[in-house]
């Protein structure tokens, strides 16, 4: 819905609210008079009834407590309900249009007569209660912030932080790893070392795994297996260069290569010692 069609409908609604106040207005004021409010009084009493019921409605639409929007909701039901049933009394005792009736008769009935006038007596009372209490709990309120939380990517790491990651390769169904016989003075650097009982008590020694020296030993063929790779690749650089008649300094093949010049300077002298090898050597043959 647009801006403007808004505003028409809020204009449109405040129209119908106040003509429907002014005929609730001749009725109140007709039931104030009869209870024995002067004509100022009695031309207030309106908005203490039907101006209640607007606070409650604004009170319940701002209020975002369950409890407190409740409380307001019963307040503007309590003074609609109370305001059809004077309405109602109004309409069906004619001689309250014109002041004929009597001072304080409602009804022809006394229980209900009473009942009314007990009724219309109490609504301005209970208009400066629920009034104060309306107003007071819209200003002590406190609009609750909604905190988001940043989403879990579906990359992150399994493990949470500040855990050890076991090696791919670790046997973790088979038993635990033997440790040594406690030595006095002794300190481990691990998890182990932490004391639990006798502040005296020497700490027990961590055994080397043998998985775990395994697992070292294939990290180190890894990294030289990729290490000669990288060689490999620069010399084939290099050659591919020198056949172009273009051969790349030893800078700038290091620079390729990510590594230092002086590791690029070996490459290029390793393949300039292969073509070297590979070529003829001429042997001088004396006659006789």
């Amino acid at each position: 819905m647009s801006r403007i069609s808004r505003r028409l409908l809020v204009a449109a609604l405040v129209v119908v609210v106040a003509m429907a106040f002014r005929v609730s207005w001749n009725a109140l004021r007709d039931v104030a008079r009869v209870i024995g409010a002067d004509a100022t009084a009695a031309g207030l009493y309106p908005f203490v009834v039907d101006g209640l019921m607007a606070l409650a409605l604004v009170a319940a639409l701002v209020l975002t407590s369950v409890r407190d929007k409740r409380f307001a909701l019963r307040v503007l039901a309590a003074y609609t309900l109370a305001s059809l049933v004077l309405n109602y009394v109004h309409g069906l005792v004619p001689a309250l249009h014109d002041g004929a009736a009597g001072w304080g008769r409602l009804a022809d009935w006394d229980p209900a007569n009473w009942a009314l006038v007990l009724l219309a007596t109490s609504l301005p009372v209970g208009s400066i209660y629920f009034g104060c209490e309306l107003v007071a709990k819209v200003l002590h309120h406190r609009p609750t912030v909604r905190v988001q939380t940043d989403n879990v990517r579906a990359d992150a790491p399994a493990h949470p932080p500040h855990t050890v990651t076991p090696p791919p390769h670790a046997d973790l169904s088979g038993p635990p790893p033997l440790t040594a016989a406690p030595v006095p003075g002794q300190v481990s650097r691990g998890t182990e070392g932490v004391r639990t009982g006798d502040p005296h008590t020497p700490r027990t020694a961590r055994t080397p795994d043998p998985d775990a020296e395994e697992e070292g030993d294939r990290q180190d063929q890894f990294e030289e297996a990729e290490l000669e790779r990288m060689r490999q690749d620069a010399r084939r650089t290099y050659a591919e260069s020198a056949q172009a008649n273009r051969p790349l300094s030893a800078r700038a093949l290091g620079a390729a290569y990510g590594m230092s010049e002086s590791w690029a300077r070996k490459q290029i002298l390793a393949v300039r010692g292969a073509d070297d090898s590979d070529r003829p050597h001429l042997v001088a043959v004396g006659g006789e």
